[in-house]
């Protein structure tokens, strides 16, 4: 079970990641964040925004 959890968060970051480094604008890479995480029930909607800014934070210090 161990293994599939982590199995599953790797792809999570994976995707995270993808969506993240492909060529769009910060406000349209947003909203695509937050319509993944909506779609896949991954976080409740009250904390998609709160987490889509700190992602987005993340990837802007590492430019």
């Amino acid at each position: 079970m161990k293994g599939l959890l982590t199995f599953v968060f790797g792809v999570a970051v994976g995707a995270a990641a993808t969506a993240l480094l492909t060529p769009t604008t910060g406000p349209e890479l947003r909203d695509r964040i937050k319509l993944i995480l909506q779609k896949r029930g991954i976080i409740a909607a009250d904390d998609i925004d709160e987490l889509v800014e700190m992602i987005a934070a993340e990837v802007e210090d590492k430019k």
